[in-house]
């Protein structure tokens, strides 16, 4: 991607923010500006209207009862003002000396009706509209009607002083609104794009690298230390990845070495050995190395989360039971099950019968004579520990035999060692189950690990 184009990408939401901002704003300014506009229009009318009722009642008396055409008086210049006297008929009785001659402006109005007032145009006095005022009024020679008109240039004057004001004055704010806006959001989102930036530029042999973080304990700050979060988390991710590939790729490599030698040996000395020797090494060594290629899997299944959700009720005891008797039945050590006793939990029986024979295998190859299996429930926990009377793991190594490909000592077991994923497993299931394992030391010698979980509801 180019510059100019990452450029307008980064943009993208500046640009948005600048423009429903500054439309929002816009949209403000111009419902005030409208009803601005309309209050002072009506405030000016009602000024008017009030002048008009004034000069109506100050001339009602003296020109109610004057005879037909009579020229009533008048006010101000000559486009100013005006009156006229209607009869019943709507025709002019009388009139103000600019109004001689011209029709009535407005219909009569019947006896005893409310006054009114209304806007009119096309006045032959001028081309600005006249606001008018009509009221029935009482004579001796019957009911009439007063109009008594004003024009509204002023007012329509001082309207469009307004609007042109606001015409100009609107989009020259809105302008610099927006560019203020502009230059804001830009400042806001620098430090996104800086995270930005650092991320994009961030390759896998520098996952060590982190985004800039500032002092203030603000929305972008958080997002940068969460950011740097996920980075850390990938950077782990990564680095038990490689390794995990590393320590599968030796351990791998054994078992194949060993493989590829004994039939080397076979194709170049075929008398050497007799052929069911060979037969044994080789199905030994895939035994292990399909054991390996089955833990690997498992672990990597586990990880990816597409093993199920152990929801089965469980009866730990019978798996107990039924790993012992497998331990009996080889004969290397003696096996001791009378503190077992009922215990059920929720999960996955497979998986929790992988865990336990993995724990029964490992202490029946350190163990000496005996492997002992404690089985009970107390305090919402179902409790399980199996225990063996070996050498023992040492104290500083009780955590560590739960990482992959981990080993302790190969002279303490009787047998070689094996791949160093059977611990790392157990802690897999366990945690799944929402349990708990620890190793701790047995009395007088031996390892004693001791597996809790969840009591079934």
């Amino acid at each position: 991607m180019t510059r100019p184009a990452r450029r307008a990408r980064a943009a993208t939401l500046r640009s948005r923010l600048t423009l429903l901002a500054t439309a929002l704003v816009a949209l403000v300014l111009l419902t005030c500006a409208f009803a601005l506009i309309a209050a002072q229009h009506r405030l000016l009318i009602r000024g008017v209207d009030e002048a008009l009722v004034q000069r109506a009642d100050n001339v009602q008396a003296a020109v109610a009862d004057q005879p037909a055409g009579t020229v009533l008086p008048g006010e101000g210049d000559r486009e100013d003002s005006f009156l006229q006297l209607l009869d019943p008929n709507g025709s002019v009785v009388a009139s103000s000396a600019n109004m001689a001659a011209l029709p009535a402006v407005a219909p009569a109005l019947v006896p005893r009706a409310s006054p009114i007032w209304r806007t009119v145009a096309h006045v032959r006095l001028s081309s600005y509209d006249y606001r008018i005022y009509a009221r029935p009024v009482s004579s001796a020679p019957g009911a009439r009607t007063l109009l008594v008109g004003k024009n509204v240039d002023d007012v329509q004057e001082s309207v469009s002083v307004l609007k042109t004001s606001l015409a100009v004055s609107i989009p020259i704010v809105l302008a610099l609104l927006a560019a203020m806006l502009w230059w804001l959001t830009g400042r806001v989102l620098l430090p996104v794009e800086a995270i930005r930036s650092e991320v994009a530029s961030i390759s896998s042999p520098e996952l060590h690298r982190r985004v800039p973080v500032q002092s203030r304990d603000d929305e972008i700050s958080r997002l940068a230390r969460t950011m740097n979060a996920m980075l850390e988390r990938v950077q782990e991710a990564t680095d038990r990845q490689r390794q995990f590939v590393a320590d599968a790729s030796h351990e791998l490599r054994s078992p194949l070495t060993r493989i590829r030698s004994a039939l080397e040996v076979s194709l170049a000395h075929p008398t050497a050995a007799p052929p069911e020797d060979s037969y044994r090494e080789l199905l030994a060594d895939t035994i292990e190395l399909q054991q390996l290629v089955d833990d690997l899997l498992f672990l990597a299944r586990s990880e990816s989360g597409v093993l199920p959700r152990p929801d089965t009720t469980v009866d730990l005891d019978d798996i107990v039971l039924e790993q012992a008797s497998r331990l009996r039945a080889r004969g290397q050590v003696q096996t001791d099950v009378h503190a077992v006793s009922a215990g059920r939990v929720t999960g996955d029986p497979h998986q929790l019968a992988r865990a336990i024979a993995n724990l029964a295998s490992n202490a029946e190859r350190y163990a000496t004579t005996t492997v002992a299996f404690e089985l009970h429930q107390s305090a919402g926990q179902t409790v399980l520990a199996i225990t063996d009377d070996g050498p023992g793991i040492p104290e500083d190594q009780r955590q560590a035999v739960f990482s992959r490909f981990t080993r302790v000592d190969p002279s303490r077991s009787r047998e070689a060692d094996g791949a160093g994923l059977g611990l790392a497993i157990v802690r897999d299931i366990v945690t799944r189950h929402r349990g708990t394992v620890v190793i701790t030391g047995a009395h007088p010698t031996g390892a004693r690990v001791v597996m809790s979980f969840p009591n079934t509801e």
